[in-house]
Parts: C-alpha cells; structure tokens; sequence
C-alpha cells in the first residue's frame, strides 16, 4: 500500500511550503508516500467552474482501486490515535493506495466526492488548503511514530 497525497496547487508562501514538505519527509519515514500536485483552476471562472476543473485533475491523478478520503471541515473527526488505527488497518489490508485529497481554495468537487470512500475533518473549521495540506502531512508523520510506540508528545 502507498499513501498518496493529491493536493491541488503548490505551497506559495516559502515557509510554509518548507514546512510542508518537512512533515511529508518525515511522514515518509513510516509510510510509502507519494505527493501529486495537480494544477489549480482560474477563479475568475467561478467556484463551482474552479472545483470540477480540479476535480477532473486529481481524479486523473489517483490510482485505479485506491481508496480515497476527501479532507474536508464536514468530514469524521478522528482523534490522533484513532486517525493512526484507521491508516494502520488500511496498511495490513494492503490491497489498494490509500489516496488523501486536499482541494483547493473552492474546495472539492462533485466529482471527488462521489469517488471518496470517506471523509476526513482535519479540523471543525475550514482551513486554508495549503494549512490542511500541512496538518494532514504533520498527521500522517504522527500517526506514524504512534503506530511504532515512538515518542512524539511531549508528556
């Protein structure tokens, strides 16, 4: 099983995408991990143009029988460890890739919505996508050393 981050869009903000690509390397360390970065649309389209156009890239960009797990405010929350036990049992499963979509700015379309196995809140608020980007990459690594029994937390 790979994991495969398809996110829309690349970071602007420099330490932000630093960050980013910091959590993605370290989540790496545990899991098989992919990044695909698909093109954003035009705003100047409209948001529902915007978001099936990039639905359109990213369904292009996921693996034929991946499970995919749209991130989205009005998704499941998970806990850390109960976020790790479900990537976990996916991996024993091994079966299939394991797909996270980030949308962008618009959000997700329809399209990936249909295609989603589930939904993941990272958050009960809507977060910028490069932050949501950033919180599922930092989520990933943790849930690794979690898996592992590392420490992580500072307790």
């Amino acid at each position: 099983m790979r994991i495969l981050i398809a996110a829309v869009g690349r970071p602007r903000d420099a330490a932000l995408a630093a960050a980013i690509r910091e959590y993605e390397q370290r989540a790496a360390r545990y899991w098989p991990l992919q990044v695909v970065e698909v093109k954003e649309g035009s705003g100047r389209r409209g948001g529902d143009a915007v978001r099936e156009e990039e639905a359109r890239h990213l369904i292009a960009a996921i693996p034929d029988g991946a499970r995919v797990m749209v991130c989205d405010e009005r998704g499941a929350g998970y806990t850390s460890p109960e976020f790790a036990q479900l990537v976990q049992h996916e991996r024993e499963r091994a079966a299939h890739d394991l797909v996270f979509v980030v949308g962008g700015a618009f959000g997700v379309g329809g399209a990936i919505r249909e295609r989603a196995w589930r939904t993941l809140a990272l958050a009960p608020w809507t977060l910028p996508h490069e932050l949501a980007r950033l919180v599922l990459a930092e989520q990933l690594y943790r849930a690794g050393t979690l898996i592992r029994g590392e420490k992580y937390h500072k307790e």
